[in-house]
């Protein structure tokens, strides 16, 4: 229970600020989960039912076009990860979330987040937070793809998120930033 505490209370200062009671109720709904390395999350086709925050460990968003993993996400400690449309419509999801490291995520069930949201005003500004973080992020890496050189992409996230960087394979990396493993070892041999 106090680790579950901990959790809220991290979420509302890297979030907005949440009174007391907010926090109990974002307790009430807050669910652990410990993953192995290579463990889903999400598996493809399921229906996403939670948001998902990293207490400890790192996990990747992935889905497969033209039988090869794309990487569309990391999320590392105090991070929060869902699949959006998955979530959202009630949908499978083409979305996979799997454990890189042994991970400690702590999730809320999307709906009883969003029956929490209608009957408390803190709550609905935390879930629009979110939102809003998620749309950002994604709209940050669809510029990244469109405007930035693969150098600036891989300076970028050097920058932006080390972690990534310290943690991931190379391979899931280069996914990410769309880049082969080869252009991916050129780019940072010229940083080196």
């Amino acid at each position: 229970m106090e680790t579950k505490k901990l959790i809220v209370q991290q979420i509302s200062k890297i979030t907005i600020p949440l009174s007391d009671k907010a926090q109990s109720k974002l307790l009430s709904i807050l669910h652990c989960s410990e993953l192995k390395k290579g463990e889903l999350f999400l598996k493809e086709g399921e229906v996403a039912k939670n948001i998902g925050y990293v207490y400890k460990g790192m996990l990747r968003v992935f889905y497969y076009k033209n039988n090869k993993e794309l990487t569309e996400y990391f999320a590392y400690e105090q991070k929060f990860f869902l699949s959006i449309e998955s979530c959202f419509r009630k949908t499978p999801s083409h979305l996979i979330i799997e454990a890189l490291e042994p991970t400690v995520v702590y999730s809320l069930l999307y709906d009883e987040f969003i029956a929490l949201s209608q009957e408390d005003e803190e709550i609905a500004r935390l879930y629009r937070f979110l939102m809003e973080s998620s749309l950002i992020i994604s709209q940050r890496k669809i510029d990244s793809l469109r405007f930035e050189t693969a150098h600036e992409r891989y300076n970028r996230l050097m920058k932006d998120d080390p972690e990534i960087i310290k943690r991931a394979p190379l391979s899931y990396i280069a996914s990410y930033l769309l880049m082969t493993p080869e252009t991916l070892s050129r780019v940072r041999a010229n940083i080196l």
